[in-house]
């Protein structure tokens, strides 16, 4: 019972978080900017919804792929719809209830090809870690092309700190730093260590566990070169549907593919915020597009919202056409109550 309401209780002030972005999103709009955005959103081109759901579908189906992979040295083969259908439903459950959806996907995968589901658990796990990575390769790729956007505020700290009132770089100071970054890092390993039986010290333990374990678990799959490449593609794909995503205003389609990729960091700091993005996405974009020189409360807004709903259109069309079908395909049902419960109380175990 504990553990049921501390996870309706996190689910409540997830989209708690996202209705207060939405608010910080809308509080300084009046009448005039609400007809800056309409003008801006009339004049964008609609044609653009197309190539983005064909991107995103393509990154969807190829993490579905790149799933299968990861049961393959299980010895499970799961049909390409079934794994399909269950990461679009995943997608919406995570619209509604973050985390949750990637163990309800592995219950509902778990049913139907007869799986033991805490050995899909692993598999969501070294997924975490795989996009964990390709996230921070992202994010370092943004600094390199748009580092004048990102780097900016980074830039003028690291002038403040390491260089001295003639504005040569000081020696000492980085020394200091360098210094100071090594002891923080001791400080972490000796708390790790003395202190793992406290409980969120040891959930932290078991996170840098499961992450490090996830990643050198690649080494054993068959087809490595295969899902190296799905996991590329799933990012690529991300990152052409933020860049066509831009190219639908007008206002913003110069930004081009650097901008695309600027877009998607900020975009998927947004989803991990609140459930789906819901709020924090138009929010963030919108200030990112304000870094560009644009105004954050039109044109950020409108690109922002747009972008956002076209994912999340994506995700609760196309999970809910997979969820009619999947049962259709399989030819016998499932109890949607059931399914939660189980889904809950494993969400449990992967936290415990």
């Amino acid at each position: 019972m504990k553990a049921k309401f501390l996870t309706i209780l996190k689910y409540l002030f997830f989209l708690a978080l996202g209705a207060f972005f939405v608010w910080l999103s809308v509080r300084n709009i009046d009448h005039e900017k609400w007809e800056q955005i309409k003008h801006a959103v009339a004049r964008g081109r609609k044609w653009v919804i197309l190539p983005v759901i064909a991107f995103l579908l393509i990154a969807h189906y190829s993490r579905a792929i790149r799933w299968k992979l990861l049961m393959e040295p299980l010895g499970y083969k799961p049909s390409n719809f079934n794994a399909f259908a269950t990461v679009m439903i995943g997608y919406l459950v995570n619209s509604g209830a973050p985390r949750l959806g990637e163990v309800f996907k592995c219950t509902l995968l778990a049913r139907y090809e007869k799986f033991k589901i805490d050995k899909l658990i692993g598999t969501i796990l070294v997924e975490r870690a795989v996009d964990l990575v390709c996230l921070i390769l992202v994010f370092i790729a943004a600094l390199i092309l748009q580092g004048d956007i990102f780097g900016q505020m980074m830039t003028n700290l690291l002038r403040e700190f390491f260089h001295d009132k003639t504005g040569n770089l000081s020696t000492e100071k980085l020394v200091i730093a360098l210094g100071i970054f090594i002891i923080v890092l001791f400080i972490f390993y000796l708390i790790l260590k003395r202190f793992g039986h406290i409980d969120i010290i040891a959930r932290i333990k078991k996170s840098i566990k499961n992450i490090i374990h996830g990643l050198s678990s690649i080494n054993n799959l068959e087809h490595k070169g295969w899902f190296i490449f799905h996991s590329i593609l799933i990012w690529t794909m991300y990152w052409f549907a933020s860049t066509a995503g831009l190219y639908a205003l007008r206002e913003t389609q110069y930004l081009g593919l650097s901008g695309g990729l600027a877009a998607l960091v900020v975009g998927t700091i947004g989803i991990i915020l609140t459930p789906g993005g819901i709020g924090a996405y138009p929010v963030l974009i919108a200030q990112l597009l304000g870094l560009y020189g644009l105004d954050p409360d039109t044109t950020g807004i409108a690109s922002g919202t747009l972008m956002w709903a076209a994912q999340t259109a994506i995700i609760l069309i196309g999970g809910m056409i997979c969820f009619l079908l999947i049962t259709r395909y399989n030819k016998k049902k499932v109890s949607i109550s059931s399914l939660s419960e189980e889904a809950i109380q494993a969400d449990s175990a992967v936290k415990n």
